[in-house]
């Protein structure tokens, strides 16, 4: 079951470790990459009182000095607010450039920690440790870190590559069922990108994944890593082919800019929303069919996923201020739109200059105000 993903990137590649009792191993296979056998460890309260004691014993008995640096939980905490208390705790623990960042928890603290690492005295390392099944398919790998503002989600940040990413499958027992499908979100946009026998087969196996069933766990997980290694191997700072694996996030990131990076939609739900309306809209515009535009979505509702924004709470949503917030997106290019769109199931393409009065009407159509 154990499986060990390359992410090729010359100099600066890494391995992604998918196994059971990762964290208990976490010590020894963590020390080598440790120069001076220290580490401070970015967590939130909740990944602290979880698994905490499980990755402390281990780092203890492998020798490696462990400082904590505990967060408060939600995606309120990847801010300016956060970014600076993280970076004065690890100025107060007298961190310096031959020290590790241990990023423990989900997206948020992968995202948070790996960006003040990437600032901190100009750059030290770290690790990626991911506790939810989004972090591990997605932010987790790829070296995108960032803060959110109240102008749109992770418009600063850096490309920070981590020294090793270790993915226990073992963790993702302590999660809702919620978080669960909201990881599983991004499962399935590896399919609908780029793989159509991945997307069969989540149609067929979706429910054992969700149930965690571990064979078929563990095969969404490695896939949508390998997928996601390979597709940053080539493209590392998004100048072409990485585009893609943003299919659904314009939609999604406005959806979340709206309803205040809250509980009202996890990042998750976002992008299975988002997805769905990718293909809707790819099907109005004539790229792909009304047939693979259906089929998209219900695959993402069978996963117990939203695929309208009428399902999100606080709708409808203005058309105007959605438009808005994709205007602030990092795709956008001199005021234009920039979607990732499908040809059909596994077929996403990035479309650039987009009309917005194109989007505009879409956004009507699905429910939006005007």
């Amino acid at each position: 079951m154990s499986r060990t993903i390359r992410v090729g990137l010359g100099a600066r590649s890494y391995d992604v470790v998918v196994d059971r009792d990762l964290i208990g191993r976490a010590g020894t296979l963590i020390k080598p990459l440790l120069p001076r056998g220290r580490t401070a460890v970015v967590c939130d309260e909740t990944v602290r009182r979880l698994h905490g004691a499980q990755l402390d014993d281990a780092l203890k008995a492998a020798g490696v000095q462990a400082s904590w640096i505990v967060m408060p939980p939600g995606e309120q905490t990847k801010s300016w607010d956060g970014l600076a208390e993280v970076s004065n705790r690890l100025l107060a623990l007298g961190l310096d450039r031959g020290d590790v960042v241990t990023a423990f928890g989900g997206g948020v603290i992968g995202d948070l920690a790996g960006f003040a690492a990437s600032i901190y005295k100009r750059g030290i390392d770290f690790i990626q440790i991911p506790t939810t099944l989004l972090a591990q398919v997605d932010s987790s790998v790829g070296g995108k870190t960032a803060i959110d503002t109240a102008r749109g989600k992770n418009l600063i940040g850096a490309f920070h590559q981590p020294l090793l990413v270790l993915a226990d499958l073992g963790v993702l027992g302590t999660l809702s069922d919620r978080e669960v499908r909201a990881g599983y979100a991004e499962v399935i946009k590896y399919g609908l990108l780029g793989d159509f026998e991945f997307f069969e087969w989540l149609e067929a196996n979706g429910g054992h994944v969700l149930q965690q069933r571990p064979e078929a766990l563990a095969h969404a997980v490695a896939r949508s890593i390998e997928m996601k290694a390979q597709i940053v191997g080539a493209d590392e700072k998004e100048a072409a082919a990485r585009a893609l694996l943003n299919l659904g996030h314009t939609f999604g990131h406005a959806l979340e800019s709206e309803t205040g990076y809250g509980s009202a939609l996890l990042h998750g739900e976002g992008v299975a929303v988002g997805c769905a309306q990718a293909f809707r809209f790819s099907a109005m515009l004539g790229h792909c069919t009304a047939q693979d535009a259906a089929r998209a979505e219900a695959g993402i509702a069978a996963a117990g996923l939203p695929t309208r924004m009428q399902q999100v709470k606080g709708a409808p949503f203005p058309a105007d201020r959605l438009i808005m917030h994709m205007a602030q997106d990092k795709k956008a290019e001199g005021g234009r739109l920039t979607f990732v769109l499908a040809k059909g199931i596994g077929q996403a393409f990035v479309a650039k200059g987009v009309d917005a009065e194109a989007v505009r009407a879409f956004l009507l159509s699905e429910g939006a105000t005007a």
